[in-house]
């Protein structure tokens, strides 16, 4: 493959690159806030909510990627709400995430051991007081590999919002195979594209994994 065509193939891939970190970082910052927010609402004495949020966990990680991506795009189309392919892409996988992040953060908070909470309240903290400077600042430093690794799978994820039209690497790919017959060079660049953008956060997961083992 010489260097012209590298530079042919490579600019709408380009474009496509700056899309798909968009979207990696809108769906990310959704599923955090779901998933911390659903989390801490675990910790309520309310057993109806929390099967609400159950169930919410249990259709969203036990149906595929894909199918809710359609049901956004053209379901709500159906139903007369129209979401252009940006937008669902960001639900879709912000909802997605939000389950497995549910999980994630119950688990963390889970292991906080409760005789924390209690001493900060026998010290005058309030409930919000101890969460916010005592429980969740340890959350986060045992959440934050999974999170990471989550970041990544996300990242790569975003390859699926090609099939509702969403401008991202995976879309433009297709795009210039139809028009360019160059297969190979195509995938073999988008390839390329994903593994630059994935390699450097594997290594920030893995600076913070060390980070946790030596807080531990």
């Amino acid at each position: 493959m010489n260097v012209e065509k590298i530079l042919n193939l490579g600019g709408p891939l380009l474009l496509g690159a700056v899309t798909t970190v968009e979207i990696t970082l809108a769906a990310l910052a959704l599923a955090i806030v779901i998933g911390l927010s659903f989390a801490l609402l675990k910790l309520t004495r309310f057993r109806a909510l929390h099967w609400l949020i159950d169930a919410y966990v249990e259709l969203f990680r036990n149906t595929p990627v894909l199918a809710q991506l359609f049901i956004i795009y053209f379901g709500l189309a159906y139903l007369g709400f129209k979401v252009s392919a940006l937008p669902a892409a960001i639900i879709g996988l912000g909802l997605n995430g939000g389950a497995i992040l549910t999980e994630v953060f119950r688990a963390g908070l889970g292991a906080i051991h409760h005789g924390q909470r209690e001493a900060a309240l026998a010290v005058g903290m309030t409930p919000w007081t101890s969460l916010r400077y005592i429980i969740l600042p340890q959350t986060w430093r045992i959440t934050l590999p999974p999170l990471g690794n989550y970041a990544i799978a996300l990242l790569k994820d975003t390859a699926v919002v090609s099939a509702i039209a969403a401008p991202e690497i995976m879309f433009y790919a297709r795009n210039l195979v139809t028009s360019t017959f160059e297969t190979t060079a195509v995938y073999i660049l988008a390839a390329a594209l994903y593994f630059c953008l994935s390699f450097p956060l594997a290594r920030l997961v893995e600076r913070f994994e060390k980070r946790q083992r030596a807080w531990q």
